[in-house]
């Protein structure tokens, strides 16, 4: 989720705050603040993904249990897009989202993992609204999301970072650390 104003006004609980800021630092990344990969583990564990998370990230990219695990991400996704029930205004919303999908699976596929965090945040955005419909373009966003679920607020949470990561991007500098963060919304929403 691009729009920094859903999390702007909300701060995570203590519980959730430290996994969260070694993951997606204060600061930011543009400050010198080093990417952490067991800080990715951890949030995958307060994500309830930590058993999933770890299988995947130790297969290699292009491996056919990777292909397979994408290939049920990717069925995951199309079905929690057709199954939402919007109103009739929001159906090509709805459409277009699906047609993102393929474009969003080739970057995964190409390893452009900038292109690919970019793309995610905006199918995540779109989801969002789907899901939630107005209340998802609103600054309380994630307290609305928190207060149903403390697992899925801190999802829509680390959705409204990933553009935090841009200052990564410079020649896919931290590599690992992309694929792991963006595997990390890969791995919830497979098993939402």
């Amino acid at each position: 989720m691009s729009k920094s104003s859903f999390a702007a006004n909300f701060t995570l609980s203590g519980e959730y705050r430290k996994v969260a800021e070694r993951l997606f630092p204060k600061e930011g990344f543009s400050k010198g603040q080093k990417p952490d990969l067991k800080a990715a583990a951890e949030f995958a564990k307060a994500l309830g993904a930590g058993n999933e998370y770890q299988r995947a990230l130790a297969l290699e990219k292009d491996s056919g249990e990777m292909q397979t695990f994408l290939h049920h991400f990717k069925n995951n996704l199309d079905l929690l897009i057709q199954k939402t029930w919007v109103e009739k205004t929001d159906e090509k919303r709805k459409d277009s989202l699906h047609n993102d999908i393929p474009s969003f699976m080739l970057k995964l596929e190409k390893e452009n993992l900038p292109g690919a965090i970019k793309d995610f945040g905006i199918i995540l955005e779109e989801l969002a609204y789907l899901f939630f419909g107005e209340q998802s373009i609103k600054e309380d966003f994630t307290e609305y999301t928190f207060r149903i679920d403390a697992q899925m607020g801190l999802f829509w949470w680390y959705g409204s970072r990933l553009s935090s990561l841009n200052a990564l991007f410079d020649n896919n500098k931290d590599e690992k650390f992309l694929w792991a963060v963006l595997l990390l919304g890969i791995c919830y929403l497979t098993n939402f």
